[in-house]
C-alpha cells in the first residue's frame, strides 16, 4: 500500500512538474505563472542560480560559447548577414544607413549564433538546466510542496485552471469579458465627463446662483480631478455601491435593481421565442430553396427587418388596444397580457434575422461534400439535415443570436417609451439629459455585463456543437 500511495504522489508531482513548465514556454501564463506564486518563484529562482553555478554548467556552455567565438563562426555569419542585407537593400532600391545596416546584421548574427550554440550543445548532451527543471527536482520533496502550496496557493489554483482545456477557456472568456467591462466603464465615464452638459446648472436651474452650483458640485464629487473621479465610479461599479443618483437622491443600485429585471426579463422571452420560430423557418427555406414556402417566409422576414420598433409598436397600440380593445395599451407587471405587444415588438427583428441567417447558413452546409457523402451512403434525408447539416449550419446562428440580444437589451428604451415601461432603457434616456452619472454609468455597465455574460455563454455554445473547436482547446 505504501508504494501504491508513493507512485500515485510521484505520479501527481511529475503532472504538476509538466503543467509548470509547460505554462513557462507560454509568455503570458509564464508571467502569471511566476507572479501568481511570487514568493515559490523567487525560491525556485536563487536554487536554480546556486545549481547551476555549482554543476558547472555555465562554465560548460561559456567554453563552447568561446570555441565557437574562436574559430570565426560570428565573424562568418556576420559577414553573411550584412551582404544579405546589403543585396536586399540593393534589390528593393533602399536608401540605409551603413549603422543601420551594421546593427541589423548584428542582431541575426548574434541570433543565428545563439543557434548554432544550441545546436552544438545538444550534439554534445549537454543539457540546459532551466527554471522548470529546478521546480521539478525541488517538487519532488514533500515537505517543499507542501510550503510552497501554502505560500503559493494562487499560483497552483492558475495551474489547475491551466491543467483543464475547458475551465481554462471558461476562465480566459471571463477575463476578456472583465476587460471589455472595464473599458466600457472607462469610455462611458469619459464621454459624461467632457460632455458640455453641467448637471448643477440643469438640476438646480437658470436661478442657482454660482454658490449653490459650487455646492452641488461638491456634494456629489463633480469638483475633483477627473482620474479621482474615474477611480470612485470604477470602484463603486466593483463594489456594487453606484452611490446616490443627482436627480431624487435615490440609491442608484436600488433603482437598476427595480428596472433592469422588467428589460431582461422581457428582452429574454423575445429572444426565445424568436428563436424557436425564426430556426423551422430557416431550415424548412433552405431545404426547399426558391420554392413558394421560400420565397414567402424571406418575404416576411425582409418586412420584419424593415419597420421599425416605435412605428410597429403604435400600429399594434392603434388596433389591438384602442380598435379592439384585446390587449393593454401600457405595460403592466401584474398583468401578463400587457407584455404581449412589447414581446412582439422586441422580437420582430431578431426573428427575421435569425430566420435569414438560418436560411443562408443551411443552404451553405447542405452544399459541402460530406453532406453528399453522407446521402451517398443511403442515410435517410431527416437523419443527414439534423445530424450533419444543421449542427454545422448553428455556429454562424449562435453568433447573429448573441449579437441581436445584445442589441436587444441596449436597444429597448424606443420599445420601453412606447409601452410606458419602466425599465433600464428609459431610465437611461431620462437620466441622459442631465447628465446624471451615477444612474447613466449604473445602466450602462450592468447592461454590460449581462452582455458580456451571454457572449460568454456563446462562445461555450461553439465549443458545445463544434468539435473543431474542442481539438483546438486541448492543443494550446
Amino acid at each position: 500500500m505504501t508504494g501504491h500511495a508513493t507512485s500515485t504522489s510521484n505520479g501527481y508531482t511529475a503532472r504538476i512538474a509538466a503543467i509548470y513548465r509547460k505554462m513557462l514556454l507560454h509568455k503570458t501564463y509564464g508571467f502569471l505563472l511566476l507572479l501568481a506564486g511570487l514568493p515559490v518563484s523567487i525560491v525556485v529562482y536563487f536554487i536554480h542560480l546556486a545549481r547551476k553555478a555549482q554543476d558547472g554548467q555555465k562554465a560548460l556552455i561559456e567554453e563552447n560559447r568561446k570555441l565557437l567565438l574562436e574559430s570565426g563562426a560570428r565573424e562568418k555569419l556576420l559577414k553573411e548577414a550584412t551582404e544579405q542585407l546589403r543585396r536586399k537593400h540593393a534589390f528593393f532600391g533602399q536608401t540605409v544607413t551603413e549603422e543601420h545596416t551594421r546593427r541589423e546584421a548584428e542582431r541575426i548574427a548574434s541570433d543565428k549564433f545563439d543557434e548554432k550554440l544550441h545546436d552544438r550543445l545538444e550534439g554534445l548532451r549537454i543539457h540546459t538546466y532551466t527554471l522548470a527543471d529546478t521546480y521539478e527536482s525541488l517538487a519532488a520533496n514533500p515537505v517543499f510542496m507542501a510550503l510552497s502550496v501554502i505560500v503559493g496557493f494562487p499560483m497552483y489554483v492558475l495551474m489547475a485552471i491551466y491543467a483543464s482545456p475547458y475551465v481554462k477557456y471558461v476562465a480566459e472568456r471571463l477575463v476578456m469579458a472583465a476587460l471589455v467591462i472595464l473599458g466600457v466603464s472607462f469610455l462611458v465615464f469619459t464621454i459624461l465627463y467632457i460632455s458640455p452638459m453641467n448637471p448643477a446648472a440643469n438640476l438646480l436651474g437658470e436661478t442657482a446662483t454660482a454658490e449653490q452650483i459650487a455646492n452641488f458640485n461638491h456634494l456629489y464629487g463633480l469638483d475633483q480631478p477627473y482620474l479621482v473621479q474615474l477611480w470612485n465610479n470604477l470602484k463603486g461599479i466593483l463594489t456594487f455601491d453606484l452611490g446616490k443618483s443627482f436627480a431624487g437622491n435615490e440609491s442608484v443600485t436600488t433603482a437598476i435593481a427595480n428596472k433592469f429585471p422588467v428589460t431582461l426579463t422581457l428582452t429574454t422571452i423575445s429572444t426565445l421565442i424568436a428563436v424557436l420560430i425564426a430556426l423551422p423557418i430557416g431550415i424548412i427555406s433552405a431545404t426547399r430553396s426558391n420554392s413558394f414556402f421560400d420565397y414567402t417566409f424571406m418575404f416576411i422576414a425582409l418586412l420584419g427587418l424593415s419597420i421599425p420598433n416605435f412605428w410597429q409598436g403604435l400600429i399594434f397600440i392603434l388596433n389591438f388596444s384602442i380598435k379592439l380593445s384585446w390587449l393593454p395599451a401600457t405595460y403592466n407587471p401584474d398583468n401578463w397580457l400587457s407584455s404581449i405587444m412589447p414581446i412582439v415588438v422586441l422580437g420582430t427583428g431578431l426573428t427575421a434575422a435569425v430566420a435569414r441567417m438560418t436560411r443562408s447558413s443551411t443552404l451553405e452546409v447542405i452544399h459541402e461534400d460530406y453532406i453528399t457523402t453522407a446521402k451517398a451512403k443511403g442515410l435517410g434525408r431527416g437523419h443527414v439535415l439534423w445530424k450533419h447539416a444543421v449542427g454545422n449550419a448553428l455556429i454562424p446562428i449562435l453568433t447573429i443570436v448573441g449579437l441581436q440580444y445584445g442589441a436587444l437589451l441596449g436597444g429597448a428604451a424606443v420599445t420601453e417609451k412606447v409601452f410606458n415601461i419602466n425599465g433600464i432603457g428609459s431610465y437611461i434616456v431620462d437620466k441622459q439629459f442631465i447628465p446624471d452619472i451615477p444612474a447613466i454609468m449604473g445602466g450602462v455597465i450592468y447592461t454590460a455585463i449581462t452582455i458580456s455574460i451571454v457572449n460568454v455563454i456563446v462562445d461555450l455554445l461553439y465549443a458545445f456543437f463544434d468539435p473543431r473547436i474542442r481539438s483546438k482547446m486541448k492543443q494550446y
